[in-house]
């Protein structure tokens, strides 16, 4: 049975954009949280591709994405929990994506 590493986490202001995976943007250092009510949480897989990214406002999840890749690495799905409101993104060999509730 193959073990997946644990995500590296990295923290940011915002991200730029709408493309999927989000752009993330003004990074911030770990220590430098404690004096932030809002700020994005990235997990990187060992390949360095965003596969987790959390929008935290006051200690709680407010957004949650989370990408799956095809081994070429090219995205193939997103997964968005948006204060309980579900989506599933599924994207085509070529990058296109369809959406669907959950």
């Amino acid at each position: 049975m193959e073990t997946v590493a644990a995500p590296t986490f990295k923290y940011f202001l915002s991200y730029s954009g709408v493309k999927l995976p989000l752009n993330m943007v003004s990074p911030i250092e770990p220590d430098a949280l404690e004096n932030r009510n809002t700020y994005f949480r990235a997990g990187f897989d060992a390949d360095g591709r965003m596969i987790t990214c959390e929008k935290i406002v006051y200690g709680e999840v407010e957004l949650r994405h989370a990408y799956h890749y095809r081994p070429d690495g090219r995205l193939a799905r997103a997964h968005i929990d948006m204060s309980g409101e579900e989506t599933e993104i599924l994207f085509d060999e070529n990058g296109v994506g369809a959406a669907r509730s959950l």
